[in-house]
């Protein structure tokens, strides 16, 4: 009988992380999409989603746009864009995001392309890489408001400060997302911090 009682406690207790731990981080995903700010850095992120030769998608429009209007109020000097390509691309998510600041009068020596990066924990590692080689140790991550927790995670884990610019247009803002970017955060979140912290990578990438 007492054996019983301490397997049934030790069950209630995982069955209240299964419960409690998803429930928690789903509310901080909610939360930071809807409470964050940004700071002035050393510089800003693009992170890299689909490209259609050479012209951003709508995903990644959104994400170049934010930047760009950070840039212009005086919260980074520098852009960089990350971000690889697909199987039959000519242009990398990163040149096309460097391409379309140009393009939108952003000085070419102000936007960096980095075209690695096939998701979110790749591309972190390689401007992370990069921003420590120049001595640069502050970031604003541009990219949608419920990708904003993670990838602030992914940047600190890697020893940066790093606030978020939401995507405020298109299909990756809180006007056109919901509980199924929420949930596919979170398990996208959950995975980093577990099975991640062994060395297993499980890509989170969006084709859009």
């Amino acid at each position: 009988m007492f054996l019983f009682r301490i397997l049934r406690r030790i069950l209630t207790a995982i069955l209240l992380l299964i419960i409690v731990v998803p429930l928690y981080v789903a509310s901080q995903i909610w939360w930071t999409a809807h409470h964050q700010s940004v700071k002035k850095s050393d510089a800003i992120v693009v992170l890299g989603a689909a490209q259609d030769n050479g012209k951003p998608t709508a995903v990644l429009a959104e994400r170049i746009t934010q930047a760009r209007l950070d840039y212009q109020s005086g919260l980074a000097p520098l852009i960089i864009t990350v971000g690889g390509s697909q199987k039959g691309d000519h242009y990398t998510e990163a040149a096309a995001s460097r391409n379309s600041l140009i393009a939108e009068g952003v000085k070419r020596s102000a936007v960096v392309a980095l075209p690695i990066g096939k998701d979110t924990l790749t591309s972190t590692v390689a401007y992370v890489s990069y921003m420590k080689l120049h001595g640069l140790t502050s970031v604003i991550i541009a990219t949608d408001p419920y990708h904003c927790y993670r990838a602030m995670a992914e940047a600190r884990g890697q020893g940066l400060s790093a606030t978020c610019a939401q995507s405020q247009n298109g299909p990756g803002s809180l006007k056109k997302t919901g509980a199924r970017y929420i949930f596919r955060e979170m398990a996208a979140y959950l995975t980093y911090e577990t099975v991640g912290r062994f060395g297993i990578h499980l890509s989170d990438q969006i084709k859009k």
